[in-house]
């Protein structure tokens, strides 16, 4: 069964079952219980949910423009913005927002189905945190790597073009500690350092490092 056709029969069984009866509760219990009640004998007549697991969206298919504009408007009224489209010739009112498909769960009185919604949309969240956390750790690694791996090139050529004794002692020492750990952080490498230097300052002198390099580059050609 499909998360809409289960939250259908849900309505169904909890407020439905006796038509003549829930009647008589509509009208005990005022206008607010009455909207609720036309809200959920549209869903079940011509609403959908989506299965939250794919995606987030609830419509319904109206007979009119004007049925359409009397449904937002009623839907409005909690608050919720229900957007109006045409398909196929038909109008329709569908609401996108995970929170307010939730919501509207939750007005239509379809409370096992809201859970079942909530638990699915918390999970989701939770893999998608995780997902971009791990596509951020990733990137940064990335940079890292590639970072190290100019650095190192950088340095083998000032090496192998006018040797690493001839820098300053700064950025010779920087330089050598470099080479012997690739995949050393900069923090790393500043607490190697006698003295030790700050992350800055190390990346500070690979900066100079860099254009010692680029220099060499330019008058070689």
């Amino acid at each position: 069964m499909s998360f809409s056709s289960a939250v259908k029969d849900e309505l169904k069984k909890k407020y439905f079952t006796n038509t003549e009866n829930n009647s008589k509760i509509a009208r005990r219990s005022g206008d607010a219980e009455k909207k609720r009640d036309l809200l959920r004998s549209f869903f079940i007549e011509k609403g959908s949910v989506s299965d939250p697991e794919r995606f987030y969206h609830m419509e319904f298919v109206c007979a009119s423009e004007e049925e359409a504009q009397e449904l937002r408007a009623l839907i409005a009224e909690y608050g919720i913005d229900a957007r109006p489209a045409v398909r196929n010739k038909h109008t329709i009112v569908y609401i996108k927002d995970s929170e307010a498909i939730f919501d509207m769960l939750n007005i239509l009185g379809a409370h096992r189905s809201l859970m079942e919604f909530e638990n699915v949309r918390i999970l989701k969240e939770m893999r998608e945190d995780v997902q971009r956390k791990v596509n951020c750790e990733t990137a940064n690694i990335n940079k890292t790597v590639s970072a190290a791996v100019r650095q190192i090139e950088d340095i083998s050529y000032i090496r192998d073009r006018i040797g690493l004794d001839n820098l300053p002692e700064g950025l010779s020492s920087v330089a050598r500690l470099r080479l012997e750990m690739p995949d050393s952080t900069l923090k790393e490498l500043g607490e190697l350092l006698d003295p030790p230097v700050s992350k800055s300052g190390v990346n500070h002198r690979l900066k100079r490092l860099s254009d010692i390099a680029e220099k060499l580059r330019k008058k070689s050609v």
